[in-house]
């Protein structure tokens, strides 16, 4: 295993082996390189799903790492992105990584601007003197499998497609060339939740360093304000070796990548409220402790 003293971390409750456990990740972390880096960011959007479903179970999400890490790591559950990327703030740290937790603003593609609120957290990773973004909890067609180079315009391939970082006066911005998707079910093809734009914006962060404290009043907004996306949309995702999986609402969707050059496969359908529980069992591994009410309001989110 690994050479930096696995036996003390065993003595914390927190410890990388339980989550390395979770994610899957077999492999050493003797040294804090970028390959390393993309290996665990991989496993990680893989195994841990983004989802917000807490709020619909009644149950309060917290900035408390502790706490992230018993419903993360030791209670199988997924989280949204201020509970995944500051998990995986404490994942780098522990790694021996340099890195900067940032805060950003998603983009609203139905007001066309991007939320006055830094309601997305993210981290900055330094290796071998170049700056790259890790973001594990984004979620459905915006989620970056490996962290990327902050560097302005360089177009990053990845799975999801081509995804860029644009610097403008201070403000980067992130955004990504999507494929044509073409949509299984007829009847969802002109679902709200499908942005069919091919370029898009997703959030713009500044590189000013933020800690938890800093979303605390955000979060709390997020999962109690009529107004909030997340408390008028219940939202599970994870991707998958060839895509993604999402449930938003009642509506299930499976996405396959390129699966003819140059389309991606929407594979979406309605799922009745008795069956809720297998699907999140069956394609999320959740099960949920409490009771969760399926919500889909109509609101800005697309996947």
């Amino acid at each position: 295993m690994a050479s930096r003293g696995i036996r003390e971390l065993y003595l914390n409750k927190m410890n990388l082996e339980s989550y390395f456990e979770r994610i899957g990740f077999k492999g050493t972390f003797d040294k804090a390189d970028l390959e390393t880096l993309k290996n665990v960011h991989m496993q990680h959007v893989l195994s841990i799903p983004f989802e917000n479903l807490s709020i619909h179970c009644g149950e309060l999400i917290t900035m408390d790492l502790e706490s992230i890490y018993n419903k993360i790591v030791m209670n199988q559950r997924g989280g949204w992105c201020c509970e995944n990327n500051l998990l995986f703030s404490w994942v780098l740290k522990e790694m021996g990584y340099t890195y900067t937790t940032l805060g950003s603003r998603v983009f609203n593609s139905f007001k066309n601007e991007f939320n006055p609120l830094e309601s997305h957290l993210i981290n900055k990773v330094i290796i071998d003197g170049k700056p790259y973004i890790a973001d594990v909890s984004f979620g459905v067609s915006g989620q970056i499998r490996h962290p990327l180079e902050l560097i302005s315009g360089k177009d990053q391939p990845q799975l999801p497609g081509v995804f860029r970082i644009v610097e403008n006066s201070g403000v980067w911005i992130l955004q990504k060339t999507a494929r044509k998707p073409h949509i299984q079910n007829e009847s969802f093809a002109n679902s709200n939740l499908l942005d069919k734009r091919f370029t898009k914006q997703l959030y713009c962060f500044t590189l000013t360093p933020r800690d938890g404290d800093h979303f605390r009043k955000t979060i709390h907004f997020l999962q109690t304000s009529p107004e909030s996306l997340f408390t008028n949309k219940s939202i599970c995702s994870l991707q998958t070796p060839t895509g993604f999986r999402a449930l938003v609402g009642w509506t299930y969707s499976e996405v396959t990548y390129n699966y003819q050059e140059g389309v991606d496969l929407f594979d979406m359908r309605d799922i009745p409220n008795d069956e809720i529980d297998k699907v999140l069992k069956e394609k999320f591994s959740l099960v949920l402790k409490n009771k969760h009410t399926p919500i889909n309001i109509k609101a800005c989110y697309t996947i």
